[in-house]
């Protein structure tokens, strides 16, 4: 096999070759390539450059704002307004419907730039060996069988076999999900693992953490594993929210409505009434425009823009504004384990002796915290085999542990180096260890690096003060089954003794203890070297892992874990009572990841499956989903795992939401129905796919943003509601025309009910849409999605209920007028007009009070209004006092009387009128109430 055969094919083979073979199946020496194989492959193999895929214009971005369905029925409605007669209310319906395209236009400007994110990714210049020289060249002329050399910091540019390297450590992070640096070596495998996981491999976007490399590029561009990502994240198309999908619904649900009320009254006009057609017509298109809800997208809008600044201020920033109701019907979260779930901060919990169980007090990096052995604090000053224990552990690591500067710059501990070792100078300070004395009196003078074969580390000090009569000493930190089978002797009490068979037992049962609760652990033990050993070499550069260590004494094993967030555990709890799964999809270990889990509540019972990325491979897709009805852990999964969970779980009805931060994750959060990215560790990849970042990377962000997108598709029906609340008046004023064969004059003119609908309506109404979710809503499922925002209880509460109310108030006031002044036979006669003018106009009166009354009840399902404030949402208020102004502007200013056909009412109307919004309010109340000791 060479490289001119099946490239996947050829990349996993050559895992399992030598390092000479590896190059020679590349066609290739280290040496490098010569410039005619260069140019030769090259043009086979195109620039080591991500593809772009075309995207959509900014005009066309902008079009697609005044073209949904709602947006049509709007400039329909316009139109038919004009047709009418009343060109202001045209204009005045185009004018709602530009204002809210451009508003949404704007809000989401920065829309996807995937693409562009992952060539940023890519780094400009790589270093590699041509014609038996090393040259500097730009990262995108990188090609197959190139031989490429590494250094800490560097990115990596291509993904390769590693040829030879030492002490060489990568971040994957970005790829893969694992947030510690993986250790490399240049040795074929003998065992098969996954592609990603190969210690032999490394791959393009990711970095280099500590040592040097030469390896061999076998695969670039959208050949590697990045480009495969890439490409599957551009061509994860992303379907309409559930929001937008509802209002297609609704759009249709409305024009059905309004049409054929319109059709029903021009058919009863010209056939019963005897009406003129024309007149019928134009009467006709003035109905159908009452019956469209032109402030239905503006409050749509609004509510989403306002909650999308609530959940900023609790550290989510939407970039989408259909994402956040869509948030409100997510019943399934894939929520990544590390930062997310976790602190990103490993933890020290236990430390173990052959003499004693110790527990460490105190989370993440922040050196504050205890040890305890049975309840009773202990020191390093106060235990020989703590002190030694720490300190081992601390001078045989590399990790570098820094405090906060300023708030700008670095207000948190950070880490530089592995974040394993970093944990244990934590530790040690917690004994009360002095880290600038202990490295004074130890300083390092030799290591030996980590290897996966020997799963361990040493590094050797001179003895300032002799210990034990010598002036060397060795620390070993690593596997404690491989250090453990090193050592003849252990500490026990203040001394160093023979190991027995029992000591090694119960160091291994300690061991599998910890393992099982998750924790990773490390044992250390030391070796004191004389200077005149004659069993070692004199120089100590000729010094190796063969000769150092053994013979050594074991001092003790350190446990530890990345610990769940403090606030994890409850917002897991409020999902689940809210009726929303959550799984696990983690690139961690099982056995860590069900610790987690477990801890956390996110499974319980002792039937939960813990799923490898292994054993998912194997798995058909509807065995994948029988596994996503129970309890389930994903552990080790790759990136297109992840999509392909994701997409079985929509498949499955579901709506998903999923957190990530890596280039592995983006796939999965362009295909979620909401994408969730941290905003801390997330890279620009994820950030880009995603719909929703998280400022301070904690799932309890998600849950509090989930309670907002409830809120919305509430807010939202409220606003439905009470728009038409006011449309049973507004149809029952001619159809009471219409019936009575036109003995009863039009109690409501349409432009009466038009200044309703755009007028006095509007304001208040937007204000619904900025209402706080009530109290009960995460006790709540999540809706279902062929739940319709217009439904039975919409209708009944909506049109009947509140309708009939508002409407007998009203129809009281015209009759009222007509009891006090005489019934006006003929409005159209001079002096039947101002009498007519003045009916109608408290017919208008009534409507409005009632809605006065109305807005304040549809705040709220069943909870009581007092108890949220009668006048805490200052939107509402403010849209009452408008209201109110533009209801006495109408009735007294004598211009607007010739427009909108009314007239002044006296003091007898207002105080008719006046009580109304109370009586309307305390009767809803009344209701709410019985309906609230019914469910108790």
């Amino acid at each position: 096999m060479n490289i001119n055969e099946d490239n996947e094919l050829n990349n996993y083979q050559i895992m399992y070759v030598t390092p000479v073979e590896a190059y020679t199946l590349m066609e290739s020496s280290m040496d490098g390539l010569s410039e005619e194989q260069v140019s030769h492959r090259l043009k086979k193999y195109g620039k080591n450059e991500i593809s772009k895929k075309k995207q959509s214009s900014m005009f066309k971005k902008l079009i697609s704002n005044f073209t949904s369905l709602m947006a049509l029925l709007l400039w329909g409605g316009g139109l038919l307004a004009i047709l009418s007669g009343t060109v202001e209310l045209g204009i005045s319906i185009f004018c709602v419907n530009l204002i809210n395209g451009f508003f949404s236009f704007f809000q989401e400007f920065k829309a996807e730039k995937a693409t562009s994110a992952l060539q940023k990714m890519m780094p400009s210049y790589a270093r590699v060996v041509r014609d038996g020289k090393e040259v500097k060249i730009f990262a995108e002329d990188i090609v197959p069988g190139d031989i490429m050399i590494l250094e800490e910091g560097d990115r990596i540019c291509g993904d390769a076999r590693i040829l030879r390297c030492s002490d060489f450590q990568v971040d994957q992070s970005t790829l893969t999900g694992e947030s510690n640096p993986i250790r490399k070596n240049y040795e074929a495998l003998q065992e098969k693992v996954s592609y990603l996981e190969a210690e032999n491999m490394i791959f393009t976007g990711t970095t280099v953490a500590s040592g040097t490399c030469h390896c061999v590029v076998v695969a670039t561009g959208m050949d590697s594993e990045f480009g495969k990502i890439a490409n599957l994240t551009q061509n994860t198309e992303k379907s309409l929210s559930p929001l937008q999908k509802e209002l297609n619904v609704l759009t249709k649900q409305i024009a059905i409505i309004a049409l054929s009320v319109g059709i029903v009254f021009m058919l009863i006009a010209v056939f019963v009434i005897k009406d003129p057609l024309l007149e019928s017509f134009i009467f006709s298109l003035g109905m159908i425009v009452a019956f469209i809800p032109e402030g239905l997208l503006p409050a749509v809008t609004l509510s989403l823009a306002l909650s999308v600044q609530r959940m900023a201020k609790d550290n989510a920033l939407v970039k989408k504004l259909s994402a956040v109701e869509t948030l409100g019907c997510t019943n399934v979260i894939c929520s990544d384990k590390t930062g997310t779930l976790t602190q990103n901060e490993m933890t020290v919990n236990h430390l173990w002796t052959l003499d004693s169980q110790m527990d460490v007090s105190g989370e993440g990096y922040v050196p504050n915290g205890k040890i305890y052995v049975d309840e009773q604090e202990i020191t390093a000053k106060k235990s020989n085999v703590l002190r030694l224990l720490l300190s081992g552990a601390v001078l045989c690591s590399n990790a570098k542990l820094v405090p906060p500067q300023n708030k700008s710059v670095n207000p948190r501990y950070t880490v530089l180096g592995d974040p394993t070792e970093a944990c244990l100078e934590v530790v040690a300070k917690k004994a009360e260890i002095d880290l600038d004395k202990l490295n004074s009196q130890y300083p390092r003078i030799l290591e030996l690096p980590f290897e996966s074969r020997r799963k361990r580390m040493t590094t050797i000090h001179q003895l300032k003060d002799s210990f034990e009569g010598n002036q060397r000493i060795a620390f070993v930190k690593g596997s404690p089954k491989e250090v453990m089978e090193l050592c003849n002797r252990c500490f026990k009490g203040s001394k160093a003794c023979p190991i027995s068979e029992e000591d090694r037992i119960n160091i291994m049962k300690a061991n599998d203890m910890y393992a099982r609760e998750g924790l990773r652990v490390l044992a250390v033990a030391y070796r004191t070297i004389a200077h005149n050993d004659k069993k070692l070499p004199s120089s100590i550069r000729e010094y190796t892992p063969e000769l150092i260590e053994q013979d050594l004494t074991f001092l003790g094993l350190i446990a530890m874990q990345d610990p769940p967030r403090s606030e994890v555990k409850e917002a897991v709890e409020l999902c689940h009572s809210a009726g929303i799964k959550i799984v696990m999809i983690t690139g961690d270990y099982g056995l860590t990841a069900e610790s987690i889990a477990r801890k956390i509540g996110i499974i319980k019972s002792d039937t939960a499956r813990i799923v490898s990325g292994t054993e998912l491979s194997k798995m058909n897709d509807q065995e994948l989903k029988n596994v996503l009805e129970g309890e389930v852990v994903f552990a080790r999964m790759a990136p297109d795992q992840k999509y392909r969970i994701v997409c079985a779980l929509q498949e499955m009805g579901n709506i998903v939401a999923v957190t990530g931060d890596g280039v592995n994750d983006s796939p999965a959060l362009k295909k979620a129905d909401i994408g969730v990215a941290m905003g801390i560790t997330g890279t620009d990849v994820a950030k880009e796919a995603a719909d929703m970042i998280l400022t301070d990377d904690n799932f309890a962000s998600i849950v509090r943003a989930i309670e907002e997108g409830r809120a919305v598709y509430n807010n939202i029906r409220k606003f439905l509601r009470y728009i038409f609340d006011s449309n049973t008046p507004e149809a029952a004023a001619p159809a009471l025309y219409l019936l009575s064969g036109g003995l009863v004059p039009m109690p409501l003119t349409i432009m009466q009910i038009l200044t309703i609908d755009i007028g006095t309506d509007m304001i208040p109404a937007l204000g619904l849409g900025a209402e706080h979710p009530e109290d009960n809503i995460m006790n709540q499922p999540p809706r279902r999605i062929d739940e319709r925002l217009l439904n039975k209880k919409v209708i009944l509460v909506g049109f009947i209920w509140y309708g009939l109310i508002i409407t007998l108030f009203a129809l009281g006031g015209y009759f009222l007028v007509n009891y006090l002044n005489g019934w006006p036979h003929n409005p159209l006669a001079p002096e039947g007009t101002a009498l007519y003018n003045e009916a109608t106009t408290m017919m208008l009166v009534g409507v409005v009070f009632s809605q006065m009354g109305m807005v304040m009840n549809n705040r709220t399902e069943k909870e009581s209004v007092f108890k949220r404030g009668i006048f805490s949402n200052h939107y509402i208020n403010l849209g009452l006092v408008v209201e109110f102004v533009i209801l006495l502007a109408v009735v007294y200013i004598p211009f607007l009387n010739g427009i909108f056909n009314t007239a002044p009412i006296g003091l007898i109307e207002w105080l008719y009128a006046l009580p109304i919004p109370f009586i309307v309010f305390g009767i809803e109340e009344l209701r709410k109430k019985i309906l609230r000791n019914k469910d108790k």
